[in-house]
């Protein structure tokens, strides 16, 4: 029998300059990958589903090596991963609800997308019309003195719709539940047939403070897929703008943690540094959020002198400010108290759910794709990867304030050795059905982007793994324990998207 742990051989430098190979194997080898997740000796990067098939990429630790697998939904079922591996459960619920391919021995059978407000089931497999909707069973919890808080889906600020259903025992929580599929957009219907200009778009909206990050995935995939050659001078802008992506989010997110404790003064000055962001990119780059900058072959924005100077004004404003405000954070020990030891994930979770990002990187999982699965121009940069064990509220804020560091010291390294040249070049002719692979490390995370191009390049499928997939599961191990009150603050410590969970 061919070694599971043998097809994930494909290494950045190969997925990341031509098309991605997809290796078909049998139930019995997809369970044996499986069994692999479950034993820690692969890590899952994501699973999906076309109309035919569910494919599954997995990422090998320790040869840093990348492979796709596919197996054939036979009779319209496939084996369950979930079943052995928790992290699967969610991405196969959805392809369930989708496609209609059932995860077969899997524990949790729930819809996950699907509310019953579509008009058919299964729209992108067999549609049929939609029948009665059964309601939605939450987990059991037996025990004494227990009750349950239902928070959502409809927030009281200005967020997007997540339910959230609470067991406490007293203050104390014993569970959290989340139930998500509010916000679910359709994209993948509206990316089948689509040409890439219109797959690069909705690429870019799926989560909107991550539209770099997200329109770069996008195109990595296509531009591999394709076999392209982007200019080198659209690379190095590809990198500023995320790295002043990660530099807004970050800053935003730290007053807001801190906010949730009742320290406001760092929400203040943390927003009035995260807008001096904003603004810049507006300045530099014609958006605030630089949305639709980023385009298969290229950029489709210039830097001029003028967006050069200003923001190398605005990195040496915030070098100028920011160091008070972590001293500020160290030295108040009322939100030291609050932050420090609530809300843990355990550094075995972190590896179990493969937790990219800030979440992962505070509870020991030292995993970033810009240095683990280089891409350009990172391989030519110089930063450091922060990494903490604690995994608290306290380490996620410590590991975001080094990523400020270190996004102003690599958005100074991109804008002195900024190359010339062109910024689009023409995407070749597929010819043939490619599929290609992008992964870009957003600031929430590692983003996955994976297309099928037909013969005359449109898009056959593609899917789209936000981050929040293996972290939206970890929130809810980190609240057990904790009291009530505590949950705006873990939360927000997370920072997780629905809208990038539910596509």
């Amino acid at each position: 029998m061919p070694d599971i742990l043998e097809m994930v051989s494909v290494g950045a430098e190969e997925f990341r300059s031509g098309p991605m190979p997809v290796s078909p194997v049998s139930p019995k080898l997809w369970q044996q990958a499986a069994g692999d997740l479950a034993r820690g000796q692969l890590t899952l990067l994501g699973l999906w589903a076309d109309r035919g098939s569910v494919r599954m990429a997995l990422f090998n630790s320790t040869t840093g090596k990348v492979g796709v697998l596919r197996t054939n939904a036979r009779r319209g079922a496939f084996p369950s991963v979930g079943a052995l591996h928790a992290p699967a459960q969610r991405l196969e619920r959805s392809v369930q609800d989708l496609y209609g391919h059932v995860p077969e021995g899997a524990t949790d059978a729930r819809p996950w997308l699907d509310h019953g407000a579509w008009e058919v089931s299964h729209p992108l497999g067999k549609a049929e019309k939609a029948g009665e909707t059964a309601s939605y069973d939450f987990l059991p919890v037996e025990g004494e003195s227990l009750h349950q808080v239902a928070v959502g889906p409809v927030h009281a600020g200005v967020i997007e719709p997540g339910h959230f259903r609470f067991t406490v025992q007293g203050e104390t929580v014993v569970r959290l539940e989340q139930r998500f599929g509010y916000t679910h957009k359709g994209t993948d219907s509206l990316m089948t047939n689509a040409p890439v200009e219109r797959g690069a778009k909705l690429a870019g909206r799926t989560s909107g403070d991550s539209t770099v990050a997200y329109a770069w995935a996008f195109a990595q995939a296509v531009e591999a897929a394709l076999g392209a050659t982007v200019p080198v001078r659209a690379l190095w802008l590809r990198a500023l703008m995320a790295e002043l992506e990660r530099l807004a989010n970050h800053l935003g997110d730290i007053g807001a943690i801190c906010n949730d404790a009742a320290f406001a003064m760092m929400l203040a000055q943390c927003s009035v540094l995260r807008e001096r962001v904003l603004r810049a990119c507006d300045g530099s780059f014609g958006h605030r959020m630089m949305r639709d900058c980023v385009t298969p072959g290229g950029v489709a924005r210039d830097l001029d002198g003028t967006g050069r100077q200003m923001l190398l004004d605005l990195v040496a404003d915030i070098r100028g400010t920011f160091p008070s405000l972590v001293a500020l954070y160290d030295q108040t020990a009322s939100l030291l108290d609050r932050t420090t030891g609530t809300g843990i994930v355990t550094p075995a979770l972190a590896a179990r759910f493969g937790a990219g990002g800030f979440v992962g990187r505070a509870s020991g999982r030292d995993f970033d794709a810009r240095r683990d699965l280089p891409y350009a121009p990172y391989d030519q940069l110089r930063f450091e990867v922060p990494c903490h064990a604690e995994g608290d509220v306290n380490a996620r804020i410590l590991i975001r304030m080094a990523e400020v560091e270190q996004s102003l010291s690599l958005i100074t390294q991109i804008l002195r050795q900024l190359p010339e040249g062109d910024l689009l070049a023409e995407l070749p002719v597929a010819g043939e059905p490619r599929e290609g692979l992008g992964l870009v490390e957003g600031f929430r995370g590692d983003i996955l982007i994976f297309v099928s191009l037909d013969a005359k390049g449109r898009l056959a499928n593609c899917h789209m793994r936000d981050p929040s997939w293996f972290q939206w599961p970890l929130l809810e191990a980190a609240i057990e324990g904790n009291i009530i009150a505590d949950f705006p603050l873990c939360n927000k410590s997370f920072n997780c998207s629905y809208s990038g969970q539910d596509r």
